[in-house]
């Protein structure tokens, strides 16, 4: 038997055992041949996809079903991170002019809290020039020229309120409805709740601009105890969306696909074994990153957009800050991306030499003015304004009070009882003005709304009952709202 096998070793011309042509075949070989490569099962899916309309089943973003009819399916939130003055912009208040440099009667401060201001701190007096615009007939400063244009367009929400005074805090809470961090944000309550449209791009997406980021950092746009799927992705405005999405140096397409297969392949033993949610997560952002190294060159690259629609918004090829933004977050909704945020610093202007009413806030208003009504002026031309929702503002506003730092020009301090915020498209009444304060831009005294109240009602025409979506955690069920929270119908077409 030993010289069998030793004479048929011999007669073998190939330098390896003699193998059937089955056993041949490399593994690499094997996938090419029988169609199941990396590309292949990439372009069935695509295909699939396209004339199906289906996900993938298992994918966490899969599209689902809400509570109820939604009146909206898209969201960008166009954040002015820091408390941009109500009183400078949208609120104009001739009785706090008059007063300017007395103390404030006691019945109004007695008992609150305040950020930075002392006791004897005075009114201050608005300095900006105010006047009535569009059929709403709303107050707009001249710092907001362009805003003008959409007055009739946006509901006003000139009675917000919020409970949280400080800014990473307050950021925390007017995004995940609780002030310290570990709960899910707004986008990912969303996404977790109906999943995204998108197969080649994340459901959230986080766009950032201003001088630095916001304070609390990406715990603004975490999932909390949610799967981390549904974190928001930070994007960059120009370049590769994404740091390290192209493959590095030496590595090609072939051994990219090799080395997807073997990880793919453990990730799905061990899911198959734990039923880990984020082992999936793993394995969606491994596909996802495939997917965006042909989908976000496309995504970025605006030399299909004409130069009218450029000059609409103040955006430039190769751009980077607010303006291409508000531009890229259009293009996202129209490629299916659930939710879309913008962060835009700096807006806290106390006083003092570098954050004062009189420079630097006309300053930013110059960078945000003309982008953010472009963006719902081009959602209205294309038709995406009635499913997509465009929500502008702060964690808070400012204080009637005047505040000077370092012998500068003034500000002021920041302000939870009473503040602006404006919201568009998807079923909110168009030049519709909610809510008013009083007449030191003080308190609230009509048309209050909450930030549990705001998402309650934001989450209502997404489709959902705010307080059935929940998430069970640590043996309680958790929701955005809370235990508090209405939707604000008089807001609503």
């Amino acid at each position: 038997m030993n010289a069998i096998y030793q004479k048929s070793r011999t007669e073998c011309q190939d330098p390896d055992p003699c193998l059937s042509p089955l056993h041949r075949q490399t593994r690499r070989h094997f996938f090419e041949r029988c169609g199941l490569g990396l590309g292949s099962i990439a372009l069935s899916e695509m295909l699939a996809r396209e004339t199906q309309g289906a996900l993938p089943a298992g994918d966490p973003m899969t599209p689902r079903r809400s509570h109820q009819t939604a009146r909206a399916k898209n969201v960008i939130f166009l954040f002015m991170a820091g408390g941009p003055s109500q009183l400078e912009l949208f609120e104009d208040k001739p009785r706090l002019r008059e007063f300017h440099g007395q103390l404030p009667p006691e019945s109004l401060v007695a008992g609150k809290r305040f950020a930075f201001l002392p006791k004897d701190a005075k009114l201050l007096g608005g300095q900006r020039e105010f006047a009535t615009y569009g059929e709403a007939r709303m107050t707009l400063s001249d710092l907001l020229p362009h805003h003008r244009k959409i007055v009739d367009e946006v509901t006003w929400l000139r009675g917000m309120k919020t409970d949280v005074f400080n800014h990473g805090p307050a950021k925390l809470f007017m995004n995940t409805g609780f002030q310290v961090p570990g709960r899910p944000c707004l986008g990912s309550w969303v996404t977790y709740g109906i999943g995204s449209e998108s197969r080649d791009l994340p459901g959230f997406v986080v766009l950032q601009s201003g001088p630095r980021g916001p304070r609390a950092g990406n715990a603004l746009w975490s999932a909390g105890f949610l799967p981390s799927s549904y974190q928001g992705v930070p994007f960059r405005g120009s370049g590769d969306p994404i740091l390290n999405l192209a493959n590095p140096r030496g590595i090609d397409a072939a051994r990219q696909g090799e080395f997807f297969d073997l990880v793919g392949t453990l990730n799905r033993e061990r899911l198959g074994v734990t039923g880990d949610p984020e082992i999936a997560t793993r394995l969606s952002a491994y596909e996802m990153a495939y997917r965006m190294q042909s989908s976000s060159p496309e995504l970025m690259d605006l030399s299909g957009e004409s130069q009218a629609t450029l000059d609409l918004y103040g955006a430039t090829k190769g751009g980077n800050g607010y303006a291409n933004n508000c531009l890229l977050a259009r293009r996202l909704v129209e490629r299916g991306v659930r939710f879309v945020q913008l962060y835009h610093t700096n807006w806290d202007h106390h006083g003092g030499p570098t954050e004062n009413l009189d420079k630097h806030l006309p300053e930013i208003c110059r960078e945000i003015d003309q982008a953010s009504a472009a963006l719902v002026l081009d959602l209205k031309q294309r038709g995406l304004l009635d499913d997509t929702i465009v929500l502008w503002g702060g964690e808070f506003g400012r204080t009637p009070m005047g505040e000077v730092r370092d012998g500068g020009a003034g500000g002021r301090d920041h302000h939870i009882d009473a503040f602006t915020m404006w919201i568009a498209g998807g079923g909110f009444k168009a030049g519709k003005i909610h809510g008013s304060s009083d007449d030191f831009g003080y308190e609230v005294t009509d048309g209050a709304v909450h930030v549990h109240d705001l998402h309650a009602t934001i989450l209502h025409q997404l489709g959902f009952d705010h307080e059935r979506l929940t998430h069970r955690f640590q043996g309680r069920d958790f929701r955005l709202t809370d235990v508090h929270g209405k939707v604000v119908r008089e807001i609503l077409g």
